[in-house]
């Protein structure tokens, strides 16, 4: 009963927004009065004059608006109307109302007539909300039935077109926006006022008369047996025949309910293409035009009589539902799929803000690095301008060393040939000694500046590996990110190619100061052995060379080479030498 009453309410708008005259929403009682009492005539729903009177009573409110008319035309007309009223006079009685208000007055190549069925298609196809309007999808639908009842082609392209210049703001189309668009012939070229006419009857019987099938087929009589042609046309629950399709001269139906069952027969008596309808009391033998047509009409009175089993609605009724609901459910989606889009949205963004203070830890780490990295190079600067400056400090030294040297034997180039050769070797000593002091020096210097490069380089290591693993990090999110992240990989890829580059320079400048290191301990080596040959000769000249002094009192030590020319102190401190330098061999 709420479909029913739906498909009323769909009229009974059209009416009512026609009495509207100045659009305000509002009709006058009078009126809503005349239209109550028409209603009711034609709704065969039985007069109830007082309340009719006492809902609509003169007083000082004025006109009453669509909401205001809604509780009487619930309550006294639409809760007891029955299937049992002509559904055609109730439209034909609404549509009088409207028509002359709104059928555009552009000649059109439909009848009014025609116009009035496609209205009443309308109302049949448009959405369950008001204003009515029926969306593209419907009017596809129903262009297509046209073109097709037209024995047309259906032109997709055209309609594509069409749809394109739909108004963003525009769901759909009105009534009469529809009938003009039917009535302009913009989707039925080629097609003459009666092909369009006949399409609209047909597609007309079928959405709003229920008419399944319908056409002309022979009968057999029940009580002279005699074969008459017959227009039948099929419903949901009954089978009707008339004498022609007119529809003038009803002659009888075939109710038809699930007990019901078609069969077909063999051909007999002369005629062919038979098939036999047998219902609860009676059964009856019709006979087709041709095979086509036979299996046709037993296929859909079969299907009429599955639905009537299964209490489903006619095929139409039934796919305009489900079209309805793939309508909702498509809405529905793209309602939650808008608010996943915003859910996306406002995560992206919180990632672009994540992304954001990465960079900016990134370019800060960068810049602290930078800053490590100009400190270092300054002590770098600064190390080798002092090792300069010492080396310079040393050779300067080494000069005046030998200049003294030189100065020295040149003083005492007189005395014996011997002091003077002991006084070079003690000189010689001094600076072999001095030498390896010195070496030990560079040494630790070098020692020290290679493990603070070492330590530099692990320290830059461990952090250009943070880098690299951040990188890969970013590197691994979505394709959507990653390409929002490309331009800053690509700039991450270069401060790790400077600091590859700076790391493969400190590299080499460690494999420098090795190097140094090597020649400082082969010069501190050559120094030390240059000090033991010059110990060893000194111990070796040290027994041939004695210096004139006065004569000891004490008792004289004798070797083998006669009286000794040392004292006891002088002996002890040989001997002393001599376990020193058995104990470094």
């Amino acid at each position: 009963m709420g479909g029913l009453k739906d498909e009323l309410l769909k009229a009974i708008w059209h009416a009512f927004t026609a009495l509207d005259l100045d659009h305000s929403g509002k009709v006058s009682k009078s009126q809503l009065k005349v239209l109550s009492h028409n209603l009711c005539t034609v709704l065969k729903v039985p007069h109830d004059p007082v309340a009719l009177e006492e809902h609509f009573r003169d007083d000082d409110e004025g006109p009453v608006s669509n909401q205001g008319y809604m509780p009487y035309l619930n309550k006294f007309i639409l809760e007891k109307v029955q299937d049992n009223f002509d559904k055609i006079e109730f439209n034909r009685m609404c549509w009088t109302l409207c028509v002359k208000k709104n059928l555009t007055k552009n000649p059109l190549l439909i009848t009014e007539d025609d116009a009035f069925k496609v209205w009443v298609i309308f109302n049949f196809l448009s959405e369950d909300k008001y204003p009515l309007i029926i969306v593209p999808e419907e009017i596809e639908y129903l262009l297509k039935k046209l073109t097709e009842a037209m024995g047309g082609g259906w032109q997709q392209e055209q309609f594509e077109h069409y749809k394109i210049s739909f108004d963003d703001n525009k769901d759909g189309l009105s009534a009469w926006e529809l009938i003009e668009l039917i009535g302009n012939g913009q989707f039925s070229k080629g097609m003459d006022r009666q092909t369009v006419s006949m399409a609209i009857s047909e597609v007309f019987s079928e959405l709003i008369l229920d008419v399944l099938k319908q056409g002309y087929m022979m009968k057999k009589g029940h009580k002279r047996k005699n074969w008459t042609e017959r227009w039948f046309v099929l419903k949901p629950n009954i089978i009707s025949y008339y004498v022609s399709e007119d529809l003038k001269d009803k002659k009888g139906d075939i109710l038809l309910d699930e007990n019901c069952c078609v069969e077909s027969l063999p051909d007999k008596d002369g005629k062919k293409c038979l098939f036999l309808i047998k219902c609860f009391d009676k059964t009856f033998e019709i006979s087709a035009s041709d095979k086509k047509k036979k299996q046709e009409w037993i296929q859909a009175i079969h299907s009429t009589i599955h639905l009537l089993k299964m209490g489903s609605p006619p095929p139409h009724k039934e796919a305009r539902q489900r079209r309805k609901e793939l309508r909702r459910k498509l809405l529905a989606e793209q309602l939650e799929l808008e608010r996943q889009m915003k859910e996306l949205q406002a995560a992206n963004e919180n990632k672009q803000q994540e992304l954001e203070s990465v960079r900016k830890k990134l370019e800060e780490a960068a810049s602290r690095a930078a800053d490590e990295e100009k400190k270092r190079l300054q002590t770098q600067v600064e190390l080798q301008t002092r090792f300069s400056t010492e080396l310079e400090r040393e050779k300067l030294i080494r000069q005046q060393m030998e200049e003294q040297v030189a100065q020295k034997s040149s003083e005492l180039e007189q005395y014996l040939q011997r002091v003077r050769e002991l006084e070079d070797m003690y000189l010689k000593l001094q600076e072999a000694l001095e030498d390896e002091r010195q070496a030990r020096q560079d040494e630790e210097t070098v020692r020290k500046l290679q493990a603070r490069l070492l330590e530099e380089e692990s320290s830059k290591r461990a952090e250009l590996e943070k880098w690299h693993l951040a990188q890969q990090q970013a590197i691994q999110t979505t394709e959507a990110e990653k390409q929002e992240l490309e331009q800053q990989r690509v700039l991450k890829e270069r401060a790790l190619q400077e600091a590859m580059a700076q790391l493969e320079q400190l590299e080499l400048e460690r494999k420098q100061a090795l190097e140094q290191y090597e020649g400082v301990k082969k010069k501190l080596e050559m120094a030390t052995n240059k000090t033991k040959s010059w110990k060893d000769k000194v111990a070796h000249h040290e027994g041939l060379i004695r210096l004139i002094e006065p004569g000891s009192k004490n008792p004289h030590l004798i070797t083998n080479w006669g009286p000794a020319a040392f004292t006891q102190a002088e002996l002890e401190e040989r001997e002393k030498s001599w376990k020193e330098k058995k104990t470094t061999e």
